[in-house]
């Protein structure tokens, strides 16, 4: 008996001991981590005044009826904000007008930064500088990019593009006035496709070069080879180019400002332009708020599903999204 005591005692002396040690383990191991994340306590804090502070009083704003053309008229109203917003038909168009916007230059600007990329590809004399002038584009201010397509493209009298298509019979077309949504996708399809070119090239200058002349060996002509081996090797960077130009182009607001002001009515407005007009147009702060958390809840549910979709792609694990 006194054995077996002797025995017990030593194996819970043991087992304090362990439990000591991993205490004092874990102690240390969180000691380093707040020390490894200090130098980035500022920028943190910084993002959150920034960002979720602002973010939360737009949600105390779209619980108020609040505009500021009628002093005192300021009260609470719980969601009823959000339930005009989903009554409106207007919010509704503008919505519309955004997922064509976004989804239409997404895709052109995809399938040229695609052709040319496939161009960059090859070696010719003369290839770093006309990728350098390919890529300027994207440098522009967008503000500028939207005058020049504006003032010197779409200008119905000395515009660039009916001077090109006169010999077509084509006259003096006020692109902007007539057609203005379309006009400002070209300027966004001008200024992202060097993006989609770039991140392309890349995909493809990674792509092992033994496999195509594999492929060549075995008998495949270039549209097969494109098909059966390049295209699959660019899906995943093809997809990111997406995901991160459709991200960037909700928040389009500068080219529609500059070229059309949203109009003719709310033909070529976009849901930030539309909340601007909301807001500072129309003085309707509790109105504008709302649509504004519509806005940026229904991006992060999109953005967030289309991310753990590349994430998935390029890690090559099955997760769930």
């Amino acid at each position: 008996m006194t054995t077996l005591a002797v025995g017990a005692s030593t194996a819970d002396d043991a087992e304090r001991i362990r439990r000591v040690r991993d205490a004092k383990s874990d102690a240390v191991s969180r000691a380093e981590g707040w020390r490894r994340r200090g130098p980035l306590l500022p920028a943190l804090i910084f993002m959150i005044m920034v960002t979720q502070i602002p973010f939360v009083f737009t949600l105390y704003y779209s619980t108020q009826s609040w505009n500021l053309v009628r002093p005192g008229s300021r009260s609470f109203v719980g969601l009823q904000n959000y339930a005009d917003v989903f009554r409106d038909s207007q919010f509704r168009e503008v919505a519309v007008n955004t997922v064509i916007l976004i989804v239409g230059t997404v895709l052109i600007s995809v399938v040229l930064g695609l052709l040319l990329a496939l161009l960059l590809d090859r070696v010719f004399l003369g290839r770093g500088i006309v990728r350098t002038l390919l890529i300027t584009p994207f440098l522009v201010t967008p503000v500028a990019g939207a005058l020049i397509w504006k003032t010197a493209m779409f200008d119905p009298v000395f515009g660039i593009v009916n001077f090109a298509l006169s010999p077509f019979g084509v006259g003096q077309i006020d692109w902007v006035s007539r057609y203005p949504l379309a006009a400002v996708m070209a300027n966004l399809v001008w200024q992202w496709t060097p993006f989609m070119m770039l991140l392309i090239l890349a995909g493809l200058q990674s792509m092992p070069r033994d496999i195509l002349e594999a492929g060549r060996v075995d008998g495949a002509g270039a549209f097969a080879l494109f098909r059966e081996l390049t295209l699959p090797h660019l899906r995943r960077f093809i997809e990111l180019g997406a995901v991160l130009g459709a991200i960037h182009l909700v928040n389009t607001f500068d080219a529609i400002y500059m070229m059309t002001q949203g109009g003719p009515g709310t033909a070529s407005s976009n849901l930030p332009f539309y909340i601007y007009q909301r807001a500072f147009l129309g003085f309707d702060i509790g109105q504008a708020a709302a649509m504004g958390v519509v806005v940026v809840v229904a991006t992060i549910v999109v953005a967030t599903v289309a991310l753990r979709l590349i994430f998935t792609s390029f890690t090559g694990k099955e997760e769930a999204a």
